[in-house]
């Protein structure tokens, strides 16, 4: 599996993402409407090309304040539009570093929405398929895979499925609610659970079910102080294709 990670969501002179960019693979950049800015866009773009990281746009609900994690009642069109003006404005950064969005990946709540929501989903996968060039959609690897690749050939969209090293799985297949005791695994726990997922494919849910997951990708959070030491460990359990 490649590593990805949600970089990009910091403000100010020091850059976080710095030490996280050399274990990934793949750059899920924030856009500025639930985190980051311009500049931020700037410098982990310039970090990505450095590191030869792909580099995927991060869009998320406007609300900075709740770092997107809040749903937004939103109108199809509305979110369309929303998707279109965050992707648009990371892909013409990344055009003046001679880089390209090659995926997009929803943030926080929205992310959540477009799983759980079917409407929401297609809404999202009109907005990407509407933009530019071919992009790809990355959501999260679940027992619907099938229903959501039938889904995305509707509009010619190529799916990347996801799984979290740090966030515990439901019983019904779905990432717990954050707000949840044990939704985050700490180090040690999100280390077995990549074990698990290399050795078995699998994970064991919040109830002690054995759920199979058939994922391209793995996620590696980068808000929490542990997060290049687990980004770290991570990608020695995870060995490079091929070096780079």
């Amino acid at each position: 599996m490649l590593l990805n990670c949600d970089l990009g969501e910091w403000s100010g002179v020091d850059c976080p993402d710095t030490a996280l960019m050399p274990h990934i693979d793949l750059a899920n950049i924030a856009c500025g409407m639930h985190a980051g800015g311009p500049l931020t866009m700037r410098r982990t773009l310039a970090l990505a090309r450095q590191h030869k990281v792909a580099i995927g746009a991060h869009p998320g609900y406007a609300d900075p304040a709740n770092f997107g994690r809040l749903s937004i009642p939103l109108s199809a069109e509305e979110l369309i539009a929303l998707i279109h003006y965050q992707v648009a404005a990371l892909s013409g950064m990344a055009t003046s570093q001679a880089l390209s969005v090659t995926y997009v990946k929803p943030h926080g709540a929205l992310y959540n929405d477009m799983m759980a929501n079917p409407d929401i989903r297609t809404a999202v996968m009109q907005a990407v398929a509407e933009l530019p060039g071919t992009l790809s959609l990355m959501l999260l690897a679940t027992a619907d895979a099938e229903l959501h690749r039938e889904e995305a050939a509707r509009h010619g969209l190529k799916l990347i499925f996801e799984t979290f090293a740090d966030r515990c799985y439901g019983d019904d297949g779905q990432l717990l609610p954050r707000q949840m005791a044990g939704a985050v695994h700490n180090h040690a726990r999100a280390l077995d659970q990549v074990r698990q997922l290399q050795e078995d494919r699998s994970v064991t849910t919040a109830g002690g079910r054995i759920l199979p997951i058939h994922a391209d990708t793995l996620c590696v959070h980068g808000d929490n102080p542990e997060a290049e030491q687990v980004a770290r460990a991570i990608r020695q359990l995870i060995p490079r294709q091929g070096g780079r």
